[in-house]
């Protein structure tokens, strides 16, 4: 099973580095801090960045969520389980294969690339293949698409590298 833990933003990696340290592997499977690739113009060129794709939390996939929950203890600056309150929630099969179907088991979202056709568009490589229906919005200059998952019994907005090739009219 897949639980997320919420954390201070920007302080993922340290967090997955204590879990790793702090957590027996036979409790915690694996640690996933998914990422995207997006494009960004500095120095008069463009140069592929990597950010955090759901900026705050960090999964972690295990079989035993109350060893889990005591491990946790042990690590400084989470904040939270995610959970109904009263229980911990795991992550739903569908949301897992979103986040598998965008990063793959590499824990990155590759740029996708697509065109606008009667203002609509239309996805023709990438992890946002398929995934038209969750795009908010695109911002061209900046090549990335604005997406709103339903995640965590809630609606969470994050972003991807989307390259547009073309726009008819």
């Amino acid at each position: 099973m897949w639980y997320v833990i919420q954390v201070r933003t920007g302080t993922e990696e340290r967090i997955r580095l204590q879990c790793r340290q702090k957590i027996r592997p036979s409790v915690m499977r694996r640690c996933v801090i998914p990422y995207y690739e997006k494009m960004r113009r500095y120095e008069g060129a463009w140069h592929k960045e990597e950010k955090v794709l759901f900026p705050g939390y960090v999964f972690l996939v295990s079989d035993d969520v109350d060893q889990l929950f005591h491990s946790l203890k042990k690590v400084i600056g989470l904040t939270k389980l995610i959970g109904t309150g009263q229980e911990i929630v795991p992550l739903t099969m569908q949301e897992i294969a979103l986040i598998k179907k965008l990063c793959g088991d590499a824990e990155l979202a590759e740029i996708s690339q697509g065109l606008i056709q009667g203002g609509k568009i239309k996805v023709t490589c990438g992890p946002l293949q398929g995934l038209e229906g969750c795009i908010r919005r695109i911002d061209r200059h900046k090549r990335v698409a604005y997406l709103e998952l339903e995640m965590m019994g809630r609606l969470v907005e994050t972003q991807v590298g989307l390259e547009v090739l073309a726009k008819d009219g």
